[in-house]
């Protein structure tokens, strides 16, 4: 655990510009009395660079490559429909999606959506295969 920047004790707080620790008003005055700055921001290929480790993978984990490939024109042609986005937005708020999932697939516009993510994220032959 890091300590109080001011006087090493243990901290409560955090400086909001800096994002520095320390333990009490006395020691937020003091430090305030000295200019500090907003942390670095790290570079956006550093960002890219990081490879992601999933907790618990699975056989349906879809690895960070194919996630990128997701920012294609269809998919974005698909989100610019105001009704997909509505129904995404209910499925990432909701308690149980899987059930929200069986609604919407009745839905063309959401069934059209999910196709395109599949068709990014699954090659042809795996799909031909099923």
């Amino acid at each position: 655990m890091n300590s109080c920047i001011q006087c090493g004790g243990i901290p409560k707080y955090k400086c909001p510009t800096c994002l520095q620790p320390y333990c009490s008003v006395l020691c937020c005055k003091e430090h305030k009395e000295r200019p500090c700055s907003a942390p670095s921001k790290p570079e956006v290929n550093a960002l890219k660079e990081t490879s992601i480790n999933y907790e618990f993978p699975t056989e349906d984990t879809v690895p960070p490559e194919k996630l990128e490939l997701l920012k294609s024109t269809e998919l974005k042609k698909c989100l610019e429909n105001p009704h997909v986005r509505t129904i995404l937005e209910l499925l990432d708020k909701s308690p149980h999606p899987d059930e929200l999932i069986q609604k919407y697939m009745q839905e063309p516009i959401f069934t059209e959506f999910v196709d395109a993510c599949l068709n990014v994220v699954e090659p042809e032959e795996t799909v031909d295969k099923l």
